[in-house]
């Protein structure tokens, strides 16, 4: 099918148009929204804005779009952004894990849009998908954590086995979602088989307010891959 990406960034986005070329599909584009507010039920907040790096190594046309990130509201900013391409696509890929209010929101609208929702992470086993990001060659650094258990030290902090075997130790004490998908953290991929170049961080800002933070990427360089 021809479809268009949901991408915010991270490793679920950008793990799920792996998946799907893998399995033949073609991306036609990506689709990213940039919220104004941390806050967001829907959508990413840090650096999402690099999304468009991200595309341009991966050689595919992006369209973003700004919302406020007011709940719900911003499924309307969500769904006149998927109505800019609805006719060049068969389907929408998304980076669902196991949060049904988003998949729900998502499905809702390519209902009304006659459309299909491709979900190739859907309900995967979270130790296991760590695992294959690992193996499969993508550098992930965390980028944003709220949750008991993952302190500053976990800002900036890039997904190796260690960090997995980290995590697994926190999830038995806090029971955490591995993949985040509880909102615990969030992340952004560096590099991937997808990309031409890596994106090596320069310069970044680490925002912590005691129970939770951000970690801002402030300047970046491409660099030829090994």
């Amino acid at each position: 099918m021809k479809l268009a990406a949901l991408v915010s960034g991270g490793k679920d986005s950008i793990y799920a148009i792996h998946l799907a070329k893998k399995e033949g599909h073609t991306i036609e584009c990506i689709l990213s929204m940039l919220p104004k507010r941390q806050d967001s039920y829907m959508f990413h907040h840090p650096n999402a804005a690099m999304t468009k790096i991200q595309a341009g190594l991966m050689g595919i046309p992006i369209i973003t779009k700004k919302t406020e990130g007011i709940k719900e509201k911003e499924l309307s900013d969500l769904k006149a952004l998927i109505e800019e391409v609805k006719d060049k696509i068969d389907g929408i890929l998304t980076g669902a894990i196991a949060s049904n209010y988003q998949r729900q929101r998502i499905e809702n609208i390519c209902k009304e849009l006659k459309l299909k929702c491709i979900s190739p992470l859907w309900h995967t086993d979270p130790e296991k998908y760590l695992n294959e990001l690992v193996e499969n060659r993508f550098k992930v650094m965390i980028t944003g954590v709220a949750a008991y258990g993952l302190d500053e030290t976990w800002l900036g902090r890039i997904i190796d086995k260690k960090a997995i075997q980290d995590l697994k130790s926190i999830n038995e004490k806090c029971r955490i979602h591995l993949a985040f998908e509880g909102g615990e953290a969030e992340t952004f991929v560096l590099d991937c088989p997808l990309f031409s170049k890596e994106i090596a961080v320069e310069k970044a800002k680490a925002n912590w307010t005691g129970s939770s933070g951000t970690y801002i990427i402030q300047s970046y360089t491409l660099k030829d891959k090994a």
